[in-house]
């Protein structure tokens, strides 16, 4: 087949094109230009240049062209603006739930239109077909399955999409590297926001949004604390960053409106929830599903909630988990399972 790959400079994107290689196919090799390298010059050399040189190391290898394509305009107008929108509403967003959807495999699929058969990346996921249907399903590594990050796609997505190492386990992928013997087989896995590369969160929230000191108060007696630099700088649950002695301290409550949050030394399982409501669904059968029992993860991980799906509407429904949970948090996605089927999720409201 005629097949796309993206790479990002890591690891597994790496071992699914060589993998790809391997097979026969007629493979051509994509860099998306997503960062915001203009945003950050302050910061000086740009930070992703070590990326980039992982990526041509790993082509020159394999000979295998490589393009470079700059989505940067795509990702401000899907992506970045809703982190910052989220964000200023106090929300917790998941770019990466975006980054997937609307931009490797929705843009990128525009971009390069009908000229390859396939969109390869090094995703720990499957795609399977039943019944007539596409099926997201997960990978047999329970810790780096990013079958969670890939739930709004639709069925025309699915039906182009390729995940070579979904089969896999990581430490396999690894060994994979070396037997390879890839010029990044001994980089460590990337860690944070898909657009931000090395910037620091908290600096590209200062960038865009500044700082306005706020109360940080007790939420038992309201006795103030201490000053924070903005309510967006602070999610619920969080227990590091308060620069404040004799904790722990969580995060409990925001007020945004008036900039205030209010932290509890109490143990924050206390205030934990069992049920929320989501909305905003994707199926990515194209439809909800039936019955009403299922599993939920409301953050990337290994863990998985057995719930209870009561729909309230078209687009809304309530959901109930089988143990109460502390990191609940309006804006983070819930993604639902049936076995090992990735069904689709919505949007804690």
């Amino acid at each position: 087949m005629k097949i796309a790959v993206l790479l990002s400079g890591g690891v597994d994107s790496s071992v699914a094109l060589n993998l790809l290689k391997k097979e026969g196919h007629d493979i051509t090799a994509f860099y998306l230009k997503i960062w915001l390298q203009d945003e950050f010059t302050f910061l000086g050399d740009c930070p992703w240049e070590d990326d980039l040189n992982f990526v041509r190391g790993v082509c020159k290898q394999l000979n295998v062209p490589l393009e470079i394509l700059s989505l940067q305009n795509e990702y401000w107008d899907n992506v970045v603006s809703y982190v910052i929108a989220e964000i200023k509403e106090g929300r917790t967003p998941n770019p990466d739930m975006f980054c997937n959807s609307l931009i490797k495999f929705g843009q990128f699929y525009d971009k390069i239109d009908n000229n390859f058969e396939k969109v390869a990346s090094g995703h720990y996921a499957n795609v399977g077909y039943y019944e007539g249907k596409f099926l997201l399903t997960k990978s047999p590594d329970p810790i780096k399955d990013q079958t969670y990050f890939l739930a709004y796609l639709t069925q025309k997505q699915l039906a182009r999409a390729l995940f070579p190492i979904g089969i896999y386990k990581k430490v396999e992928i690894r060994n994979l590297a070396h037997e390879f013997s890839l010029p990044n087989m001994d980089r460590k896995d990337s860690q944070g926001i898909c657009f931000l590369g090395k910037i620091k969160f908290n600096d590209f929230v200062k960038h865009h949004l500044g700082e306005i000191k706020g109360d940080i108060l007790e939420f038992e007696t309201e006795e103030k604390l201490g000053i924070h630099n903005g309510y967006y700088f602070h999610t619920i649950g969080q227990r590091s960053g308060l620069g404040l002695s004799g904790g722990p301290w969580y995060v409990v409550k925001k007020d945004i409106d008036n900039n205030i949050i209010y932290i509890s030394r109490e143990n924050i399982a206390k205030r934990a929830k069992d049920n929320f409501i989501a909305g905003n669904f994707n199926w990515i059968a194209g439809s909800a599903p039936e019955g009403n029992h299922f599993q939920v993860k409301i953050r990337h991980g290994a863990s998985f909630f057995n719930c209870n799906l009561n729909f309230l509407g078209e687009n809304k429904a309530e959901v109930k988990i089988d143990r109460a949970d502390q990191g609940i948090a309006s804006g983070q996605f819930a993604v639902f399972y049936k076995e090992d089927v990735c069904l689709g999720g919505g949007v804690i409201l």
